[in-house]
């Protein structure tokens, strides 16, 4: 009824106070519908409704700013920004974003995907506006995870230096709301805003500035005011950095959200609002299981289970059970994760070995630095990380790892094409940052058994080295394909003639198919499994080349620095000069979507594959002299046991 009334930006402003709890509670019924059909962000989406309410009402947007961290809590900005019609393709194929994108709306004023980033940019966005003269509010806001990650911290510090607003909202979903200290809070908060107050305390200390008994006296008041607050104000720990703390305040109550905001706006300098809501609010399956809903996929409403529940095992189940196995075998073996123990496959883990698992929070430079300091004091570490959030400790992995030769073991989960949440969250620059590296090794399973034995073999080789691996169903094809793994070493699963597969990790899969239609066609088709992507197989490469006349590299990794720039660096040394072709992603981000479809967009599929292949193998280009090879040799590999972890 009144949400159909939100068509534009700044639409909610027309909404009566008294319909404003109404308004919410079709927000939220809107969002459980939508996501329980695409999927999404639920939790954090549903906990958000009222502080974001709150913020359209005291702000004028767009020449007012907000910026969302990570930004997977933006849903109700979105729809309050006039995009609810967007809703029935959010992440999407050519759909609406589930973060916050400029291109989408001039309401979105930074993207985010990552966390802690929100202070920072803020920040830059006042100094900006100090620079040109500006007058609008800017407000960044973050949740009580993303004060977890050092970022946050250093541009708090930075920020205790304003001497102009800057609003800094702290969404709390992990705390209940104390009467007592909401009680003191709300009245001292009260007195430190108000307009009166703040001119008298401008007028006393202007006029108190520069003389000596004057500044003896400012020195004073500031010890005694700060012992005073040590005693009833909570949030000591921004007000001594300089940050003026306002709260808790509850966060799903519009009306005082409205007012806390309005008083923030009056300080003249950073201001901290400390909200506390509860993740999931108003969805009793969302309320129960938090974790669950963070990122949920189609359910069903009545009950909250998935509607696709899955009935096979993924990469990161089949890690999980690796993991406790290595962990009963070897006490060495510890565990490190940033704040992801669910998405990483380590819930069991901690649960079998709590003493040996360690959550840092989501501080990724910390946990590579810390895993390093595991690995001086003789243990194994192993961090199980996402790709694109393994990107935030670069210099970690370089300066704290590889220097110093650590073996530490990288666990890569979501490499290459992950869909739904786009351009931040797609694995697809690891193999370029990673093997740029001395001393790292990177390696990338075929399929479940693989990514078993690399773990076994990882464990024990004593130098810094990368296992990565894809999101989604764990690959069983290929059985019986299972040579021992050695450093460095691929592995020939079927040896003919003509074209030569080199397929890198979840691409051996795709190479099978484009074998397959390769023979169709008459060509004579080898497939090697890459494994090793530093150092690769020069060996394989150069064998290759003495009986194909055609080498075509996959990975699902961006061209520049991948896989295939490595196979054509070992051909052109070695003066090789047989026609080689790179299958890979180019180097540019890549939007959200279904897997598949993205796939097929920037020709990673087999089918498109293909047709490149054939192309190739028609054009008028000269080939090797020996790309004519009979089909002498049969299909055959290096096959191991069978057995399974």
């Amino acid at each position: 009824m009144f949400l159909e009334n939100i068509v534009q930006v700044n639409d909610i402003k027309k909404i009566k106070k008294e319909d404003l709890d109404a308004l919410a509670q079709e927000i939220r019924d809107f969002l459980i519908k939508t996501i329980s059909v695409t999927g999404g962000h639920l939790g954090s989406n549903l906990g958000a409704v009222e502080l974001t309410m709150a913020l359209h009402l005291a702000l004028n947007l767009p020449e007012d700013k907000i910026i969302w961290d990570v930004g997977h809590q933006s849903y109700t900005h979105k729809i309050l920004t006039g995009r609810r019609c967007g809703f029935g393709s959010l992440r999407q194929f050519h759909g609406m974003s589930g973060f916050p994108k400029r291109k989408e709306s001039e309401c979105d004023v930074f993207d985010t995907g990552h966390s802690s980033t929100s202070i920072s940019a803020g920040l830059g966005l006042v100094r900006a506006r100090e620079i040109t003269g500006g007058k609008n509010t800017i407000v960044s806001v973050l949740g009580d995870g993303s004060l977890t990650g050092g970022m946050a911290y250093e541009a708090l510090n930075n920020a205790a230096k304003l001497e102009t607003n800057f609003i800094i909202i702290l969404n709390d979903n992990n705390m209940s709301i104390s009467e007592n200290v909401g009680g003191v809070s709300k009245y001292l908060n009260n007195i430190r805003t108000a307009s009166s107050y703040l001119d008298l305390k401008r007028g006393i200390y202007n006029a108190l500035t520069g003389t000596r008994r004057g500044d003896s006296a400012i020195n004073k008041i500031r010890r005694a005011k700060s012992s005073f607050k040590q005693l009833v104000i909570p949030g000591m720990l921004f007000e001594d950095m300089g940050i003026t703390y306002l709260g808790p305040v509850d966060g799903h109550d519009i009306g005082g959200m409205v007012s806390v905001i309005n008083d923030a706006k009056r300080v003249e300098g950073p201001v901290l609002i400390h909200v506390l809501t509860q993740k999931g609010k108003g969805y009793l399956p969302a309320e129960r299981h938090p974790a669950r809903f963070h990122g949920a996929e189609p359910f069903d409403i009545e009950t909250g289970i998935p509607s696709h529940p899955r009935t096979v095992a993924n990469y990161t189940d089949i890690f999980s059970t690796v993991m406790c196995k290595l962990g009963q075998r070897d006490e060495k073996i510890v565990a490190i994760t940033a704040a992801m123990p669910d998405g990483t496959g380590l819930k069991r883990f901690r649960n079998m070995y709590p003493e040996r698992f360690f959550d840092v929070g989501i501080a990724e430079e910390h946990a590579v630095t810390f895993a390093a300091g595991l690995a001086v004091g003789g243990l194994k570490p192993i961090v199980a990380v996402y790709s694109s959030f393994l990107q935030r400790a670069y210099d970690q992995i370089l300066h704290d790892v590889c220097i110093q030769n650590l073996p530490v073991v990288f666990a890569i989960d979501r490499a290459g094409l992950v869909g739904s949440d786009g351009e931040t969250h797609q694995g697809i620059f690891d193999f370029t940052y990673l093997t740029g590296i001395p001393n790292m090794h990177v390696c990338a399973p075929k399929n479940k058994w693989e990514l078993s034995d690399m773990m076994k073999f990882a464990v024990k080789f004593g130098a810094p080295i990368a296992i990565r691996y894809p999101r989604g169903t764990a690959y069983e094809g290929l059985k019986g394909y299972r040579a021992p793994i050695a450093l460095g070493r691929a592995e020939w699963i079927y040896r003919e003639g003509d074209i030569a597969l080199f397929a890198v990790g979840s691409m051996v899969k795709t190479a099978e198919r484009v074998r397959d239609a390769l023979k169709e066609k008459g060509y004579s088709v080898s497939l090697i499994n890459a494994r090793f992507v530093k150092p690769i197989d020069e060996e394989a490469v150069k064998d290759a080349c003495t009986e194909h006349g055609l080498i075509v590299t996959m990975e699902e990794n961006v061209a520049c620095g991948g896989y295939g720039q490595k196979v054509l660096d070992c051909m052109n040394r070695n003066e090789l000069k047989n026609r080689c072709l790179n299958i890979c992603i180019p180097d540019a981000y890549v939007e959200h979507g279904n897997v598949e479809l993205l796939k097929q967009e920037i020709g990673l599929d087999a089918d498109s594959i293909v047709e490149k292949i054939c192309a190739a193998l028609e054009s008028n280009t000269p080939m090797h002299s020996q790309s004519a090879m009979p089909a002498r040799h049969t299909a055959r590999g290096n096959k191991g046991t069978e057995s399974e972890e």
